[in-house]
C-alpha cells in the first residue's frame, strides 16, 4: 500500500490507479469516510483510460491518526506535498462534502496551476 511520509513525519496514504499517461482526477473524501469512498468511480475511470488518485485524510481511514495538524490548513498542505510527490498536473479535482472544503481551500491556498477543473458534490466549503 503506498503511503507518502509527510514534513511532520506523519504517513499520507493513497490509491494512484489507471493509466499513469491519461488524464488525472483526485478525490477528496467526505467526513469521517476514507478514499474507499471513491472506490466505484476510481474503478470505472480507470477502467476508461484515466490516471485516479484519492487519498485518505490525515486522521481518517489508513493514514497516521495525528494528535496535531487536524485542522483545513494542515490537510491542503498535505495534499500539495502528494501531488507534488506525484507530479500531478491539469488535473481536475473532486470532493464530495468535507472533501469539497478541501477541494475549496486547496484552490483557495495554492492555486489552481495543478488544476483545471473542480467538481464539488454536496461540498461544505469554508
Amino acid at each position: 500500500m503506498p503511503y507518502l511520509k509527510l514534513r511532520d513525519e506523519a504517513e499520507l496514504y493513497y490509491k494512484d490507479w489507471g493509466n499513469p499517461e491519461g488524464a488525472i482526477v483526485t478525490f477528496s473524501h467526505g467526513w469521517p469516510l476514507s478514499s474507499d469512498n471513491w472506490e466505484n468511480q476510481m474503478m470505472y475511470l480507470a477502467d476508461h483510460g484515466f490516471r485516479v488518485i484519492a487519498h485518505d485524510r490525515r486522521g481518517h481511514g489508513r493514514s497516521t491518526q495525528t494528535w496535531h495538524g487536524n485542522n483545513m490548513d494542515t490537510f491542503v498542505d498535505d495534499l500539495e506535498e502528494l501531488f507534488a510527490h506525484l507530479k500531478v498536473k491539469n488535473a481536475v479535482m473532486v470532493g464530495h462534502s468535507h472533501g469539497g472544503g478541501e477541494v475549496t481551500h486547496y484552490l483557495g491556498k495554492h492555486g489552481t496551476s495543478r488544476f483545471k477543473k473542480a467538481v464539488l458534490v454536496g461540498a461544505v466549503p469554508p
